[in-house]
């Protein structure tokens, strides 16, 4: 028999799930989607009719669509190699182009955080590492272990992946222990926490669930996909993740961003912070297009 908060936190979560659900359908976010005029992204993104909700990244908005510099369009990125057959010199390669260019982070699997936290040692760009990564069907306990070791390797921000089985079977209790797990140990050491919930898996409802589910065990952001799932990162997930989690928490688009008209869109759709292995490209083309 479920006990009682499980009864209540299954309770709030559909509660807001059937709102932002509504408002989303309401705004043409799901279905026939129109476009603004204005940067011909989607109409209910455009940061003048979105302010209230994503004000707390409205600085980094402002910076990139009205065409910031180049090295603001960095601090958005996190510079990412998740590959299994990453190579040492790739990491290091990695490494010195997030130091040239000054990315947010390196985004590493755990094996790379010790390499990149010595490359990276009296530069501002911290390391990144992933947890439960890809799949995210380990245990709360391993995940807390591995979020443990990475930051005593030298990660400074931890992107874990949720318990997708969890999720969808309707164990939210489980989904929650599993989030704080990794979160607890980051609130611990001032480190950043992510919650990946690989959104092309998912629908609308379970997208809203999970961003409850993080935004109540203290996560700093909420993140789209590992880029390893079958789809990346849409303007309409960010826009209905920036709608769940409201001002007080970063949505990270990851997967698929490939160039500035992507990152754009999903700038303009609440994303503070951007997960990408093209991040060079895309520093590079908003140079050479004076954004």
């Amino acid at each position: 028999m479920a006990d009682a908060h499980t009864v209540d936190l299954a309770r709030l979560v559909a509660m807001l799930a059937q709102e932002v659900i509504a408002q989303t359908t309401s705004s043409g976010l799901r279905d026939g989607p129109t476009r603004c005029g204005c940067h011909a992204v989607l109409e209910d993104c455009c940061p003048s009719r979105v302010r209230p909700v994503v004000d707390a990244g409205a600085r980094r908005l402002g910076l990139t669509a009205t065409g910031g510099a180049p090295k603001d369009v960095a601090a958005l990125i996190d510079h990412t190699l998740l590959t299994p057959d990453a190579t040492r010199a790739q990491i290091e390669q990695l490494c010195q182009e997030a130091a040239e260019f000054h990315f947010a982070t390196v985004c590493v699997n755990p094996t790379w955080v010790t390499v990149c936290a010595a490359a990276l040692r009296g530069t501002s760009v911290p390391v990144c590492s992933v947890v439960g990564f890809p799949l995210g069907a380990t245990t709360p306990d391993v995940k807390q272990y591995e979020t443990r070791r990475a930051l005593f390797d030298g990660a400074r921000e931890i992107d874990m992946v949720i318990n997708l089985g969890a999720l969808k079977s309707g164990d939210l209790r489980l989904v929650e222990r599993d989030i704080e797990a990794v979160v607890s140990v980051c609130r611990e050491t001032g480190a950043l926490s992510k919650v990946i919930l690989e959104t092309a898996l998912l629908s609308d409802e379970q997208k809203t669930t999970a961003c409850v589910l993080a935004k109540a065990a203290g996560a700093d952001y909420v993140k789209t996909s590992t880029g390893f799932g079958p789809g990346g990162a849409t303007a309409a997930d960010v826009a209905l993740m920036r709608r769940v989690v409201g001002a007080d928490m970063g949505v990270k688009a990851s997967g698929g961003v490939r160039d500035p008209a992507d990152l754009q869109a999903m700038v303009a759709a609440g994303a503070t912070r951007i997960g990408a292995s093209a991040g060079v490209k895309i520093v590079k083309s908003s140079a050479g297009s004076g954004r």
